[in-house]
């Protein structure tokens, strides 16, 4: 990880805010903070190479209540769009996967965006640490698309 970027990940196990996850398994909580200011940072999120690195390959996101797909299986619909500060959709690991919620959030943090990922409900590695792993690797694929 560069000099520009730092990134944890912690359980977040109260922050279930969607009522479809109401009594769902802990959270995972996963951030980087980038050298962007939240505008480059969104249209990142927003296009097609910021979207694949943190939801696979062949993602495109919509607007509220449209389906995204994933070539490597992962499906959900999106169920927030707050342009500059949030996206959440749901995530299905596999096409009988259980419910559970990605959510993205962009903070201005000085001249940098802090970007807070949660994902809440039953996971696509069925553990924790497998779930913490995942996002880790894809918000580190998310800031390294951004710097180039």
């Amino acid at each position: 990880m560069s000099s520009t970027q730092s990134r944890s990940t912690e359980s977040n196990p109260d922050s279930a805010e969607e009522s479809d996850l109401d009594g769902s398994p802990a959270g995972v909580h996963s951030t980087v903070t980038v050298e962007a200011p939240v505008e480059k940072v969104w249209q990142h999120l927003i296009s097609a190479h910021g979207t694949e690195a943190l939801l696979g390959p062949g993602v495109t996101l919509g607007n509220k209540g449209e389906s995204w797909h994933s070539a490597d299986g992962p499906h959900g619909v999106v169920r927030s769009y707050h342009p500059m500060e949030q996206i959440r959709v749901s995530w299905h690991p596999h096409e009988d996967g259980p419910l559970s919620i990605v959510d993205l959030q962009l903070r201005p943090d000085g001249s940098k965006t802090r970007v807070d990922l949660y994902h809440e409900g039953e996971g696509i590695a069925e553990d924790g640490a497998g779930d913490k792993a995942r996002w880790d690797d894809a918000l580190g694929r998310f800031s390294s698309a951004l710097g180039s």
